[in-house]
């Protein structure tokens, strides 16, 4: 059955995955809710945007005027709320504007919503969804062993974990006392196409390219999950059709690495696809910086994802040095993607080390 969904944050890294993916893989109607920051970019989307069925409304979601015109203009289904404000490092420096988008804005989202919802017909209340998208940061630190599931206790360590906790504590809050159907999903680390090169894997892609310093946190041995963005959205768009309402779901991809074997693997596929190094470059791990940790960085996060598989049969289809491959493939092939972000307000500078 077609439907009308509201994703908001899609032209951000994992929304623009998900708005691609639903485009080409369903028949629903997409209305792309994205205020633009500096991660927001129309490129990601450029391949669907000319569909009858993708809409874009340029809307910050604080401004609940803007948010109440958005229901009642496209009448939605559904919503998939991805929008948020989400490197950690900037959070560290200007942690303001996380509580403002991440917790204000989804309160602001939460509220058109139940809105919208309440006025429904009866079969269509039935099969309207909140789906909000999370992070497995919320859940602090792991030690050497075991693994974040749905009912690990809340212990976010960083001001862009708090503030992505408190918004997952509003959903489940707007379900619990005003009865909104919601889902929530927690994530491990993104990777892939169309990624904000401050993240750690594009910022190492483009920062070996260009024969710049490879700047590892502390000694490198924190430890991710990493899942391949596609497989999220594929993730993401299961849940929504067939998640139970109430219900967290964790999405990992099976993937733990430490970071500094994350750059180093990173640096083995570059001397593969791209081996015309810079002028007086040997070895593009000889580009590999050990620099001052971020304060108070997490060691170790790892997601058990049984659930979503046993519930609902999401595996991830990429092993980490398939998805990995791809992703230094796409940009190395991709060069005017990414010029055009780095011609923007960020140029790879060390952000996250507590300068206000």
């Amino acid at each position: 059955m077609s439907k009308t969904i509201i994703v908001t944050g899609g032209a951000g890294f994992i929304g623009s995955a998900l708005v691609r993916h639903l485009i080409a893989n369903s028949d629903h109607r997409i209305v792309n809710v994205d205020c633009l920051t500096y991660a927001g970019n129309l490129d990601s989307v450029a391949m669907v945007a000319g569909s009858s069925r993708y809409f874009f409304e340029q809307v910050d979601i604080r401004d609940s005027v803007a948010v109440q015109r958005v229901f009642d203009t496209y009448r939605p289904d559904g919503v998939i709320h991805l929008a948020a404000e989400s490197h950690v490092d900037r959070s560290i420096d200007g942690p303001r504007v996380f509580i403002e988008t991440n917790v204000m804005g989804t309160y602001s989202l939460l509220e058109a919503a139940r809105r919208h919802w309440m006025a429904l017909a009866d079969d269509a209340r039935t099969r309207f969804r909140f789906h909000h998208v999370s992070t497995d940061e919320v859940y602090g630190s792991l030690g050497d062993t075991g693994l974040f599931t749905e009912e690990t206790p809340y212990q976010p360590n960083s001001p862009y974990s708090a503030s992505k906790a408190a918004s997952d504590h509003l959903v489940r809050a707007w379900h619990h006392t005003y009865g909104l159907p919601v889902l929530t999903t927690n994530c491990s680390n993104n990777y892939g196409p169309y990624h904000f090169p401050e993240k750690l894997v594009p910022l190492m892609i483009l920062n070996a390219l260009e024969g710049k310093p490879l700047p590892v946190y502390g000694s490198g041995n924190q430890v991710r999950d990493w899942l391949y963005v596609e497989d999220h959205a594929r993730a993401l768009a299961l849940v929504f059709e067939c998640g139970v309402v109430g219900q967290e779901y964790n999405i990992g991809g099976h993937n733990e690495r430490r970071n500094i074997d994350v750059v180093e693997t990173i640096c083995a596929l570059m001397e593969e696809l791209a081996p015309r190094r810079p002028t007086g470059l040997a070895r593009y791990t000889d580009l590999i910086t050990h620099v001052q940790d971020r304060p108070g960085h997490d060691l170790r996060y790892a997601i058990d994802a049984g659930k979503i598989e046993r519930e609902l049969g999401w595996r991830p289809l990429e092993t980490f040095e398939s998805g990995l491959r791809k992703t230094v493939a796409w940009y190395l092939d991709n060069e005017a993607w990414w010029k055009r972000v780095r011609d923007g307000s960020y140029r790879g500078e060390r952000l996250g080390i507590g300068r206000a």
